[in-house]
């Protein structure tokens, strides 16, 4: 219930789904030819599913309902047993609720890709308390310590969100401090743009001018654009596991594909095939995309 946000007065209460059904659609799409799975949730790391119905908190359940209850890292097992052949990913997670179990579920099963989008939105603890965000600077930079002690080279990506009611000059400047210190493979940024019907709408002054929030958000922009051109330059001579998705878009000479960081990857076709799982040296790279060649077939 972030007050910047309308989704749950639009989506409702959150809900978890059957983890039996999610198993069975998983290896349908499995014998149907499909290579990767996206599990999506507004918050998947609150999945809990215990019989049905609106979410309740695990303490809140009956005995029974503990005894027999699913959480997000036992459906990620789940998955990952099922279908090893099969790459799995997840979006999104919400910093309160990621914990070392999913971490470590992620860390045992090869499958499991290793990367995990972590929205921020502010560097400034006043303004993430103004958001809803129930979590302070500090408690986000621990998450990333932990997910970075369980999977050092595990891929984390950002939302950030610029010039929210009544952000400062110096509250900014903890969102640039936050984004140098966290080394985001990339991130999603954005100005606040005020939603009707939702708190900060009708609670909060969008007090901050739209040129400083442009401002601001090319500051932003331009810091991360840096990390990421030096995150990609660390894979160069390295060799990473990459998904063919298809040509890209320069050239039909060229494959385009994500490696297990989430990375997008470019390297000549030769006589690979989209869906194909391939090694790729990593020769050079831009701010967007590293590029190699592929040297093999890769396996999970």
């Amino acid at each position: 219930m972030c007050t910047f946000c309308v989704v749950p007065f639009t989506r409702g209460r959150e809900r978890s789904r059957e983890p039996e059904s999610i198993v069975r659609e998983i290896l349908e799409l499995s014998k149907n030819g499909y290579k990767e799975v996206t599990l999506l949730g507004q918050n998947v790391n609150s999945y809990l599913w215990f019989g049905g119905g609106p979410k309740k908190e695990f303490k809140k359940l009956t005995q029974e309902e503990q005894d027999t209850s699913v959480d997000f890292s036992d459906l990620l097992e789940m998955c990952a047993l099922a279908v090893p052949h099969m790459r799995i990913r997840y979006s999104t997670s919400h910093p309160r609720d990621i914990n070392e179990k999913v971490v470590h579920t992620m860390a045992k099963y090869n499958n499991l890709c290793n990367y995990i989008h972590l929205p921020a939105q502010s560097g400034n603890t006043r303004i993430l308390d103004l958001m809803s965000r129930n979590y302070s600077r500090e408690w986000y930079m621990d998450k990333i310590r932990m997910i970075r002690n369980i999977i050092p080279d595990c891929g984390i990506s950002c939302d950030i969100i610029s010039g929210f009611c009544t952000e400062t000059e110096e509250e900014h400047k903890d969102t640039l401090s936050l984004i140098e210190w966290a080394n985001f493979e990339f991130s999603y940024m954005y100005i606040y743009s005020e939603r009707p019907g939702t708190p900060a709408a009708k609670k909060l002054a969008d007090d901050v001018p739209d040129d400083v929030k442009s401002r601001r958000l090319t500051e932003i922009i331009s810091l991360q654009n840096g990390k990421s051109r030096q995150k990609n330059e660390s894979y160069i001579g390295k060799v990473v596991t990459v998904l063919i998705e298809g040509h890209s878009k320069k050239s039909n000479l060229d494959w385009k594909g994500r490696s297990d960081q989430n990375s997008v990857t470019i390297f000549p076709c030769e006589s690979y095939q989209p869906g194909d799982l391939v090694q790729v040296l990593i020769e050079r790279s831009t701010t967007t995309a590293m590029i190699g060649k592929a040297i093999g077939y890769a396996s999970l």
